[in-house]
């Protein structure tokens, strides 16, 4: 699975350089010169960061294919991508990564099926985006009151919702 982790915006100067919405938890490991990027569209890439810096809070990024602001234009909305395989897992047993969420099945502490995880929405409150056949979605605020177990590996999750949440 692709995981963006960031958005290629506007250029800045005439050198190539270009804004990026950054969309990671980490960008001085994704933006390390000599890192390859996947992009989305696929052919506009991959990109060899060449250089990166901070401006007033917005990350520039140098590519060594973009020789230019023209071609830098041409970038604009490209996503920059990585496999989620090379995603280290957290050492917090509590910790998961979206890709990790998306797709487990969901059951209640009685082992009732609900659905599938969609999504995960950050909205100052992390909410569960959970599919289910014939209902509307539910959002289920991703705690663990609420969701007391979470077993990638078996592809499930467990929720305990109050009455009416679902």
């Amino acid at each position: 699975m692709q995981l963006v982790v960031g958005r290629i915006g506007r250029p800045h100067g005439v050198r190539g350089e270009v804004t990026v919405e950054v969309r990671t938890d980490d960008p001085e490991l994704r933006f390390a010169p000599g890192t390859a990027i996947a992009t989305d569209p696929a052919d506009r890439g991959p990109l060899v960061v060449a250089g990166r810096r901070w401006h007033k809070g917005v990350l520039l990024v140098a590519f060594e294919e973009v020789p230019d602001r023209n071609a830098a234009e041409e970038l604009r909305g490209t996503m920059l991508v990585i496999d989620s395989a090379d995603v280290e897992p957290s050492d917090d047993p509590d910790e998961f990564h979206d890709h990790q969420l998306i797709g487990l099945t969901v059951v209640t502490v009685a082992g009732e099926h609900v659905g599938e995880v969609e999504d995960v929405l950050h909205h100052g409150q992390d909410l569960l985006v959970v599919k289910r056949k014939g209902q509307d979605e539910a959002l289920i605020p991703f705690v663990k009151a609420l969701v007391p177990e979470v077993d990638p590996e078996a592809g499930r999750l467990v929720v305990d919702p109050p009455e009416g949440l679902l």
